[in-house]
């Protein structure tokens, strides 16, 4: 499902949401234990997990840029810097798994917005795949989203002028 994106008070706000079968747990690993994290975003490491920690993103050029931990809550939260926008993780338990939020608050939208949520999107279906047992083909699924992006960031863009 496509990301809701709108315009927010400070730039726009892009949220996704995914129904996991997994337990709040299990998703937690993915996104908090190196191992688990570069199976689905390689360039990621974290250095300190909790509020105020550091979380390294490979340049693959021999450089890495720090994004801060803004918010953490053990199995539920994880907030980070992106930038000049903000990345938040948000985990709630259901009765069959777990509810998966992800929450991009975006400063400005760019060129590259587009490309962003696409790998997001991607991001996601690749955590929940990876639970699952499955694979899937990141670069077939990236394009496919990052058109219908690219037309959703245009009609938010458009309307918010």
């Amino acid at each position: 499902m496509l990301a809701k994106l709108k315009k927010g008070e400070h730039g726009y706000i892009a949220r996704f949401e995914r129904h996991v079968k997994h337990s709040v747990e299990k998703v937690w690993a993915m996104l908090t234990e190196n191992d688990k994290l570069a199976a689905w975003f390689s360039e990621l490491r974290i250095d300190e997990l909790r509020k105020g920690g550091i979380i390294k993103f490979d340049m693959q050029d021999g450089t890495f840029e720090k994004f801060t931990i803004t918010d953490f809550k053990l199995n539920s939260v994880l907030e980070f810097t992106w930038d000049k926008d903000l990345v938040r993780f948000e985990l709630y338990p259901e009765q069959d798994g777990c509810l998966l939020v992800l929450i991009e608050k975006i400063d400005t939208i760019t060129d590259h917005t587009p490309r962003d949520l696409a790998g997001w999107h991607v991001c996601l279906d690749v955590i929940q795949a990876l639970l699952d047992g499955r694979k899937i083909e990141r670069e077939v699924e990236w394009k496919q989203w990052y058109e219908k992006y690219t037309v959703a960031v245009k009609e938010v863009s458009e309307n918010q002028e």
